[in-house]
């Protein structure tokens, strides 16, 4: 049975809703996105296994071809919430305008796996020495748990790896990880009257970002990677709430913060080190201090400039690979044993965006891009560097 078009094809991805959050009411199963990619790769001779993750929430390994080596070009197939309303037409419905295709999870990231289908098709009747993997996986935009559940498994799969995140077809190597923490505080209310009533979770509150704004200049002092336009980690104080009167002593307080480790800087040492400055404030104050990540942290992305995976995509792009601020799934698939590297058609600053696009000019440059990296890697000798 042939499968549809280019077009078609980005148009069936559009339109299968696919949004993962935190929030339940927008959650949604990413399966019919899954049965599209299983079905069509599957006419076209993939070994297809389809993995549920949580309830609801599925991975693809499409595999041609077997053998040890080979290259997974992965991608995930969920997207973010959408303001319908800030569309100028259906987020969900394919609309071409201005030299570009308009959809959401047109650039970020959908429509990759349709490129991914168009740059193998002329390959199929070839024999392929090592295999070919396409990876999609779920919640990338929420708990990234479909990479951290292959990581977790340990299950090899090839020796590189190329995500097709938006790069604006450079590609990057290098991104900072992220943690979100939060910050509970539980003191003692009492009358205002007398500060011996009670002990205010405000004012120890005051102390703890005392604390962290100093282990900010502290680490910024000692991490530095000129590689990033924002060469230091960062530490920002991002929401507040406690208390609730003039009159009272604040009972309770909590804060919650983003930090974003540069690669060496490690997610469990940092916590630690936080532990360890707040641990006097609980004492002097004589409040309870609680920390707690709000969502498992991603670890930094750092892969060596001189590998054959990012020396190739060099030579293909005609760009020095990058490092970027946002975070992906790179670091996951590395775990595995693959160089990886993080290189897409879409561009970053329309991602997330109203009337997210991709534009027309990028389709055939990166169907080239990905034909070369399937030759090289699963047509080509395993020896060939």
């Amino acid at each position: 049975m042939p499968i549809p078009s280019l077009k078609d094809q980005f148009a069936a991805l559009v339109a299968a809703p696919s949004v993962s959050c935190t929030q339940a009411h927008w959650d949604q199963t990413n399966r019919p996105v899954i049965d599209l990619l299983a079905g069509w790769l599957g006419d076209l001779g993939f070994a297809c296994e389809t993995q549920e993750i949580s309830p609801g929430k599925f991975n693809l390994l499409a595999s041609y071809g077997t053998g040890p080596g080979g290259l997974v070009l992965a991608g995930h197939s969920d997207t973010v919430p959408f303001d319908a309303e800030l569309w100028t037409a259906d987020p969900l419905r394919l609309r071409e305008a201005d030299d570009r295709w308009y959809g959401l999870g047109s650039c970020d990231m959908k429509g990759f796996f349709a490129l991914i289908i168009e740059a193998v098709l002329p390959l199929l009747d070839q024999p392929f020495r090592q295999p070919l993997l396409i990876l999609a996986t779920c919640d990338e935009e929420s708990s990234m748990s479909g990479a951290r559940a292959l990581a977790e498994a340990g299950r090899p799969l090839g020796r590189a790896a190329v995500i097709g995140e938006p790069t604006g077809l450079r590609p990057v190597r290098l991104h900072k990880g992220i943690m979100m923490e939060g910050i509970e505080i539980h003191g003692q209310s009492g009358h205002s009257s007398n500060p011996d009533f009670g002990h205010s979770a405000l004012e120890a509150m005051h102390d703890v970002m005392g604390e962290l704004l100093a282990l900010r200049r502290e680490w910024q002092h000692q991490y530095n990677n000129p590689l990033f336009d924002v060469a230091q980690p960062t530490l920002n104080l991002g929401c507040i709430h406690g208390g609730d009167n003039p009159n009272r002593i604040c009972g309770q307080c909590s804060l919650e913060y983003d930090l974003r480790p540069l690669p060496g800087m490690q997610p469990e040492h940092l916590r630690e080190a936080i532990a360890q400055r707040l641990r006097p404030v609980a004492e002097r104050r004589q409040v309870k201090i609680d920390l707690t990540p709000l969502f498992p942290s991603v670890p930094a992305f750092d892969q060596p400039a001189g590998g054959e995976l990012v020396r190739l995509a060099e030579r293909l792009t005609g760009h020095v690979a990058e490092a970027v601020a946002f975070s992906t799934e790179a670091p996951y698939l590395q775990q595995l044993g693959c160089e990886t590297l993080v290189l897409g058609p879409g561009d970053i600053a329309c991602a997330h965006q109203p009337d997210e696009y991709l534009d027309l000019d990028r389709i055939e440059p990166t169907v080239r891009l990905l034909r070369a990296m399937i030759e090289h890697y699963c047509l080509q000798p395993a020896s060939r560097g």
